[in-house]
C-alpha cells in the first residue's frame, strides 16, 4: 500500500503546505489518540518539539486532535528525541510525539510517533493511523475532553538519565569540551549535563530564535566547531543536529570523525567490557568497508541493514545486538535507549577519552576508511535499474572491483533519484566504476 502522509521517519514536509499543515497535525491528534485509546484508564500522550518556529503551531494543532477524542496532553517543550522516547515510557504514557524534521531547515517540520515502550511505531501501526486520518473522527462527550498541561522537570529528568550511562568512577573534570547543539532541541540539556559530570563546557548553537536550527551549525555543517575547537584548544568537539539523535565529533586538531570510528570505538569498548551483545555491530549498507575489516580484526562481527536508524533498530532486536547505528552519526545502544541519542553517545566516546588518557586524534581513529565515492543520478521515469544496459555497466564495475571493494546501487525511496555507491582501496578504480554507471543510469532514464 502506497502512504500519502508516513514516510520512512514519520509525517515531514514543508511547513504550511500538506502534509505539514495544522490541519493535518490535528487529524493527526485525532487518529493516533483513538487508535491508543485502549482500557478503560485516563490517556495520556506526551509531546515534545525541537525549536523552530513552527513548533507552536503543530504542537497547538496535535493538541487540540488528541484532547478532542478524549486524550490528556503533557507538553515537555523543546527536548530531544530520545528524551521524548525515553519520557514516553518513564512516565507511562499511552503514546509520545516528537514534532521536529531533524536535520533538516526551520521551514520544514515533521511528527514522529512513539509507543508506549518507546520505540518508534510500525510501518503497520502507522498504516492504520493513516487509514483513519481519511474517515471521520468519533469526538468525545464534553465532559471526556482531555487536558492539557506543561511540566518543568522534564529536563531535569532527561539530564539524570543521560548522566546515569556514564560509568561511575569517571568524571570530565577539566576537559574542556565543545558543544555544538545546532541551535535545536538540545540546546539546554546537552551543555549542563556535560558540565555537571565537571567538564569545561564551550556551548555553541545554543541560541535558537525559531530560524536558526542546522543553520551554518550542527552534525550537518561542522566548521564552526571545529574552528571553536582549535581556537580554543579543546580536547574534543561535539556536534548533534536538531533533534539531538545524531552525533559528529571533532578531534582537538579539528578533523571531523563520523559515525563509523565512534562505532567501532563503543563496540571495541563493549567487547572488552563483555557488554557486547549478539557478537556483532549492526550498520547499514552504506558504513565504510575499512570499518568491517577493522571489526573482523577484533572478533567483531558487521551485520548490515537497510538505510535508516528505523531497520537499524529493528535488525538489532531480530539479531539479539545492543549497538548499532549509522555513518552518519545515528548511534543506537539499546541498554539504555530505544532510538539514536546523541548525548548518550558522546558520554560514552567521553569516557574513552578520559580512560584511555590518550588524545582523541589518536583515540578515534581507528582505521583508515577505503575511497568511498556516492554519486545521485537524477531520472525521468520509468525503471532505468532493469535496463540490459545499466545491468551489464553494474556486472563489469562489480568485475573491476573484484572482492576488493563493495558497489551498492539503489533507488532513492523519495526522489527520483538513482544512488550509485563503490568503495575500495583505489580511488582512480572507484571513480571510474560510478562514473560509468551513472552515464548508463543518465542515458536509460
Amino acid at each position: 500500500m502506497t502512504r500519502k502522509y508516513f514516510g520512512t521517519d514519520g509525517i515531514r514536509g514543508l511547513t504550511n503546505k500538506p502534509p505539514m499543515t495544522a490541519a493535518v497535525a490535528m487529524r493527526v491528534g485525532m487518529a493516533a489518540g483513538a487508535k491508543f485509546l485502549r482500557g478503560n484508564h485516563k490517556h495520556r500522550v506526551l509531546i515534545g518539539k525541537d525549536t523552530r518556529l513552527s513548533g507552536y503551531m503543530i504542537e497547538s494543532a496535535l493538541t487540540a486532535g488528541f484532547t478532542s477524542v478524549g486524550m490528556d496532553v503533557v507538553q515537555v517543550g523543546p527536548m530531544p528525541t530520545p528524551a521524548v522516547a525515553m519520557l514516553t515510557r518513564s512516565m507511562r504514557a499511552d503514546l509520545g510525539v516528537m514534532v521536529s524534521a531533524s536535520h533538516n531547515p526551520y521551514y520544514d517540520n515533521g511528527i514522529k510517533l512513539f509507543g508506549p515502550d518507546g520505540y518508534k511505531l510500525s510501518d503497520a501501526l502507522e498504516t492504520e493511523i493513516e487509514a483513519l486520518l481519511e474517515v471521520e473522527p468519533v469526538l468525545v462527550k464534553p465532559e471526556a475532553i482531555g487536558r492539557a498541561r506543561r511540566i518543568d522537570d522534564a529536563q531535569g529528568r532527561y539530564i539524570h538519565f543521560a548522566k546515569s550511562t556514564f560509568p561511575d568512577n569517571l568524571r570530565l573534570d577539566g576537559l574542556k569540551v565543545v558543544i555544538d547543539c545546532a541551535n535545536g532541541a538540545a540546546y539546554k540539556v546537552a551543555p549542563m549535563a556535560l558540565w555537571e559530570l565537571g567538564a569545561d563546557v564551550i556551548p555553541i548553537g545554543v541560541t535558537p530564535d525559531g530560524f536558526n536550527i542546522n543553520d551554518r551549525i550542527g552534525s550537518t555543517h561542522p566548521a564552526v566547531l571545529q574552528e571553536t575547537v582549535v581556537a580554543s584548544g579543546a580536547a574534543i568537539g561535539i556536534a548533534l543536529d536538531g533533534d539531538a539523535d545524531r552525533l559528529i565529533v571533532c578531534d582537538e586538531n579539528g578533523r571531523v570523525i563520523d559515525g563509523d570510528q565512534l562505532m567501532a570505538l563503543i563496540a571495541g569498548r563493549a567487547l572488552a567490557s563483555g557488554k557486547l551483545k549478539g557478537g556483532a555491530l549492526v550498520a547499514t549498507v552504506m558504513s565504510n568497508l575499512g570499518l568491517e575489516r577493522y571489526l573482523h580484526g577484533h572478533g567483531i562481527g558487521l551485520k548490515r541493514s537497510a538505510v535508516g536508524d528505523r531497520y537499524v533498530l529493528e535488525l538489532m532486536r531480530s539479531a539479539g545486538c545492543n549497538i548499532g547505528g549509522e555513518q552518519s552519526g545515528h548511534i543506537i545502544m539499546s541498554d539504555y535507549a530505544t532510538t539514536g541519542d546523541g548525548l548518550m553517545a558522546a558520554l560514552q566516546v567521553l569516557a574513552a577519552l578520559v580512560a584511555s588518557g590518550k588524545p582523541a586524534s589518536e583515540l578515534l581513529h581507528l582505521f583508515d576508511p577505503l575511497p568511498q565515492l556516492l554519486k545521485n543520478v537524477r531520472f525521468a521515469g520509468g525503471t532505468p535499474l532493469e535496463t540490459l544496459g545499466v545491468q551489464q555497466r553494474i556486472a563489469e564495475g562489480e568485475a573491476r572491483l573484484n572482492g576488493t571493494g563493495r558497489l551498492l546501487i539503489r533507488k532513492s525511496g523519495t526522489e527520483p533519484l538513482i544512488r550509485v555507491m563503490a568503495e575500495g582501496e583505489d580511488l582512480a578504480l572507484v571513480t571510474e566504476v560510478v562514473d560509468s554507471i551513472c552515464d548508463a543510469v543518465a542515458a536509460a532514464g
